[in-house]
């Protein structure tokens, strides 16, 4: 009787393994299925006609450059039909204006500078008909190196020597060619009593003539003072950027030399707010690895001296974000 007992119970024992075995063996399957399932989804995702890349600025700069190879790239890397259309007005808000309301479909991604469109949200957000959450953000191309530089032989080193040399002649002549430079240097100014004299200029290349003239004592420059520096022609006092530069990596901050603020020029790429997940996530694949190929790559070098840098969507957000910020305490809002 005994047996028969232990033999039952044996038999329930293993028939309830059995069914728990099953249980795990389904669960498994339907969880491997689903990841199938949602990664064929966004292995699947194709656009469903020509992708319109639109570039806010005018045919042959920088911007129209860059968008132009990496559009090629994506055709040549998916097979896509990618149409790069310039789209210029006001730094670029013209053309998002018309991103951010366009069909979330995939087909209109927009290319730009942070800059600008970070400046006019600060400074006439109320008149804009889009915010950073119009957009969904699918990369960075990479970010502008802007530096603060002197003649080699200039009798200061860094900011605190400009600051000092300023005090002593009465006032150094420092130059630059855009709204965010002349605040910097009204900031640094009014925290340090430096009395600078700024001079404004049509472009980086005046400003560079300007400063070797000896017309000038310092100057923002953003890449062509590198063949300078290189050749010790010029030094450079501060990294403008929220990081140290890469060719320059013994070079402070802005910030670590005792003011708290910084430049941060990205060129990114967004579409309009409410992507797909699948479409987003082959976007933003794509786009990196466009962004990274060796042909955008060349490009990236020979047009802004830099390498490529790709946030991800993610922090391409958090980089406006931010941003938004930072040019609020620049403007003083």
């Amino acid at each position: 009787m005994l047996t028969i007992i232990v033999a039952f119970s044996l038999l329930s024992y293993e028939l309830k393994l059995g069914r728990k075995l099953m249980n795990t063996i389904k669960y498994l399957v339907g969880v491997c299925f689903a990841i199938v399932i949602s990664t064929t989804a966004v292995a699947d995702w194709k656009p469903s006609g020509p992708i319109n890349l639109q570039i806010g600025f005018g045919a042959g700069g920088s911007t129209d450059i860059l968008g132009r190879a990496i559009g090629k790239e994506l055709e040549d890397q998916y097979g896509w039909k990618v149409i790069v259309e310039n789209k210029p007005g006001g730094g670029g808000i013209a053309m998002f204006t018309k991103i951010a309301v366009a069909k979330a479909d995939g087909l209109k991604i927009g290319m730009g500078v942070s800059m600008p469109t970070l400046i006019n949200l600060v400074m006439r957000g109320d008149k804009l008909t889009f915010d950073l959450d119009s957009f969904d953000y699918l990369a960075t191309v990479t970010r502008a190196q802007l530096a603060m530089i002197a003649r080699s032989d200039a009798p200061f080193n860094d900011i605190a020597g400009l600051i000092e040399h300023s005090k002593s002649k009465g006032g150094a002549l420092v130059g630059f060619d855009a709204k965010p430079q002349e605040l910097v240097m009204k900031l640094i100014d009014g925290k340090s009593g430096a009395g600078f004299k700024l001079v404004s200029t049509e472009s980086g290349a005046e400003m560079l003539q300007n400063l070797m003239g000896g017309h000038i004592d310092a100057a923002f420059n953003g890449g062509p003072h590198i063949q300078y520096l290189e050749s010790g022609d010029v030094k450079m006092l501060a990294s403008v950027n929220a990081g140290r530069h890469n060719y320059a990596p013994d070079t402070q901050t802005l910030i670590e030399q005792g003011f708290d603020i910084y430049v941060d020029p990205w060129w990114y790429i967004a579409a309009p707010a409410g992507l797909s997940n699948d479409a987003k996530d082959t976007l933003a694949k794509a786009f990196n690895s466009a962004i990274n190929s060796e042909n955008v790559s060349k490009v990236i070098q020979n047009v802004l001296k830099l390498q490529p840098n790709n946030l991800g969507p993610e922090d391409t957000k958090e980089m406006m974000v931010d941003g938004l910020g930072n040019i609020a305490v620049l403007f003083g809002k």
